[in-house]
């Protein structure tokens, strides 16, 4: 297939660089809810502050029927 090459290094390049920055910085917790419309009101926030998607992590601790789904939104931060 044509250009499938260049497409896997370019994925390579791409993740090496993402490896790189996340080891050089630290994830910092900005953000935790059950509410799933709190969640997306805050990512659109983010979003227009300017934050990069690969910048923003999302964990979900999965609920049963006792507890709720959570959310929590963490933001890497580069060290100084």
């Amino acid at each position: 297939m044509p250009g499938q090459r260049k497409r896997k290094e370019r994925r390579r390049r791409e993740a090496d660089a993402s490896r790189d920055r996340q080891a050089s910085g630290r994830w910092e917790r900005r953000f935790s809810t059950v509410d799933e419309g709190e969640l997306r009101a805050y990512l659109r926030e983010l979003a227009r502050s300017g934050a990069r998607a690969e910048d923003i992590r999302i964990d979900m601790a999965c609920g049963r029927l006792v507890n709720p789904t959570g959310y929590t939104v963490s933001v890497l931060v580069p060290a100084p």
